[in-house]
């Protein structure tokens, strides 16, 4: 699991793209972040921010990074950005649909100098379709892909934001596998240069497994409706004595069984799996009582260890400094602020993408200068504003 040798061109900015190219950053991929010579990526000044002034998502998603500032939209920065891309493995690219043509560092322009590169295009509905030319965000993509009615609800049963970025991490996720894919198909002589287009909605739509049968055959899986998300009294989620909340997850006989003994409601064990909506209600009933009993981590402390299926229901505070975390070394600590690390372990670890995230353009002489540029040529880039 080492990408070391691998380069990496980034044109993304804020949440989605920064994520992908930071987990290829996070197992060994040199990544080059191409920001514009104005603001840059305007994560940097996003609240929260770290100690250092730096917005905190963009310390997470850009440790190990270089930066080049550099200016696109002129003929000598975007013969620059070739220069650049002929060297490149990977060239990954987040703005909307038409805006690299128009730039002129769109697939067919970089084929022109590598005909090798792997080219990803990450955007919230795809390059083409009847939705491509819209602006979006997390939510536009989580409710386009027909999945926020079965997030969450309030009491009125309006729809509500899913709790989480779920459709940027899940776009940038999916856009790191592909990008990933393509690399090893290349690597393997079964394709060469290849163009990947992820829309975000497209990934989000793709988590709908579950209830994605019942849709597709007359259906309308609706919250509380469907075996996974929340009909089945043994499947679903229960207050506790103190306001907080577990899970309860024994879909299988032998778990239900088990948490019927662990509980000393030996009564219930035959109740599962019931058609009876009746009888269904009434084991809900039951739990409900049961769960309120006591609090949320004296059931863990109670149940955890034992195949019940229960397990607490944890805010991201106490997910992240937990002893499972600490467990799997999950949490980063080598930069200037704590961070949650790349979500695998292999016996061939990459090096760690250490350290603060790159300045704005604090490589940009570097990087030049390794692709052939001299001092004098950079030096009239930077007085003429092209880089910087």
């Amino acid at each position: 699991m080492r990408l070391d040798g691998v380069r990496v061109l980034d044109l993304s900015r804020l949440l989605p793209g920064p994520y992908a190219t930071q987990l290829l950053a996070d197992a060994g991929a040199d990544v080059i972040k191409v920001e514009d010579t104005d603001a840059g990526d305007y994560a940097r000044i996003l609240p929260p921010y770290t100690d250092a002034g730096v917005g905190a998502i963009f310390d997470a998603v850009n440790r190990g990074k270089r930066s080049v500032a550099l200016d696109l939209k002129t003929d000598r920065g975007r013969e620059a950005f070739l220069d650049l891309a002929a060297e490149a493995d990977v060239v990954f690219e987040q703005f909307r649909p038409g805006v690299v043509e128009r730039l002129g560092v769109d697939y067919e322009a970089v084929r022109t100098v590598n005909d090798d590169v792997i080219y990803c295009s990450l955007s919230g509905f795809g390059q083409d379709g009847p939705h491509a030319d819209r602006v979006g965000h997390d939510l536009n993509y989580v409710g386009m892909a027909g999945l926020l009615d079965m997030t969450r609800e309030d009491e009125d049963s309006k729809p509500q934001m899913p709790g989480y970025p779920v459709g940027d991490m899940a776009g940038g996720l999916f856009a790191a596998f592909s990008t990933v894919g393509a690399l090893l198909s290349r690597e393997l002589g079964n394709t060469g240069g290849e163009y990947v287009d992820v829309a975000m909605t497209d990934v989000v739509a793709s988590f709908s497994q579950a209830v994605a049968h019942d849709a597709l055959t007359g259906g309308d899986p609706r919250p509380g409706d469907t075996e996974l998300s929340g009909s089945l009294p043994w499947y679903d989620t229960y207050e506790t004595a103190d306001g907080n909340y577990v899970t309860l997850a024994a879909l299988e006989p032998k778990f239900w069984d088990a948490f019927c003994e662990a509980v000393g409601r030996e009564d219930l064990a035959d109740a599962h799996m019931t058609g009876d909506p009746a009888e269904r209600e009434a084991v809900r009933e039951e739990l409900e009582a049961l769960f309120a009993e006591r609090t949320r981590d004296e059931w863990e402390a109670e149940l955890g260890d034992t195949e019940a299926m229960v397990a607490p229901v944890r805010t991201p505070a106490e997910a992240l400094d937990s002893e499972a975390a600490d467990a799997r070394d999950l949490i980063d600590h080598s930069g200037t602020v704590p961070r949650v690390g790349f979500p695998a372990q292999s016996t061939a670890e990459p090096e760690e993408a250490a350290g603060a995230p790159p300045g704005h353009g604090e490589h940009t002489d570097d990087v030049l200068e390794a692709a052939g540029y001299d001092a004098d040529r950079i030096a009239s880039l930077r007085e003429d504003g092209i880089v910087e």
